[in-house]
């Protein structure tokens, strides 16, 4: 691919207004002086995705809520690493091959790096979706015990009402991979019991808008560290980049 290639590119998501790739994106073609385009595919369903996989005129996709695991029937090639866990937020267009990736895992292992204590050996992961796959894969790697949470319990997981004060105390990293607190909901918080958490304690929010969430600031006011999404962003967008300009 030239400089003087005019590709496009996307977000496919559902109710993406807010999203933080298109403006990432957008400013960095600009900056490499790139004639590229960045859209947002805003998708109520994916009825629609077979055709739009089908254009000839994209050239990568991020791929964000609800659809990074629905996604993975419609591709053709899946990398092993997203494979193993089980979510897409990658797809690169190629040779006429759909081809997904997962860059989620490479952004919040690169950031939580700079936060992890040898104490943060066990952690609860706030919700199932296809963010806390990227998380649960990352956590395994280090060698990092997970205990999965989320509204109902399951067979590899529980609820949030049946965490007891043992469960608060051993497992001083707490990562929320729901979307409860992002803005407008900003008022939002995953159901923890914030009267458990101490300064012993690192809360890893996903979200990044808003910068500092509710359940940053209740983790907070117990002394707990707090850190937000926003550099496992752009860290998960360059490897992204680095995968579409390949």
């Amino acid at each position: 691919m030239t400089e003087s290639d005019s590709k496009l590119f996307g977000l496919l998501g559902k109710d993406i207004g807010y999203s933080f790739s298109r403006n990432y994106f957008s400013n960095k073609f600009r900056a490499e002086n790139l004639q590229h385009e960045y859209v947002n595919f805003d998708l109520e369903n994916l009825s629609t995705l077979k055709s739009l996989l089908k254009r000839d005129d994209i050239y990568g996709m991020n791929v964000t809520i609800p659809y990074k695991q629905e996604v993975i029937p419609f591709l053709d090639e899946i990398d092993p690493v997203a494979k193993a866990i089980g979510a897409v937020n990658t797809i690169v267009f190629k040779d006429n091959k759909r081809l997904g990736y997962n860059t989620d895992h490479i952004g919040f292992q690169n950031t939580l790096l700079n936060y992890l204590k040898p104490h943060h050996d066990k952690a609860l992961v706030l919700g199932t979706g296809g963010a806390s796959k990227a998380v649960c894969y990352v956590l395994e790697q280090l060698k990092i015990q997970v205990r999965k949470v989320s509204r109902s319990e399951g067979p590899d997981r529980k609820a949030y009402h049946q965490l007891s004060a043992k469960d608060y105390k051993e497992h001083s990293l707490l990562i929320n991979c729901t979307p409860l607190g992002t803005h407008p909901n900003i008022n939002a918080y995953p159901p923890i019991d914030y009267e458990k958490i101490s300064k012993k304690h690192l809360l890893y929010d996903l979200i990044y808008n808003p910068e500092v969430t509710a359940f940053m600031k209740m983790g907070k006011a117990k002394g707990a560290g707090v850190v937000n999404g926003y550099q496992m962003l752009v860290d998960q967008a360059e490897a992204s980049w680095n995968l579409w300009m390949d």
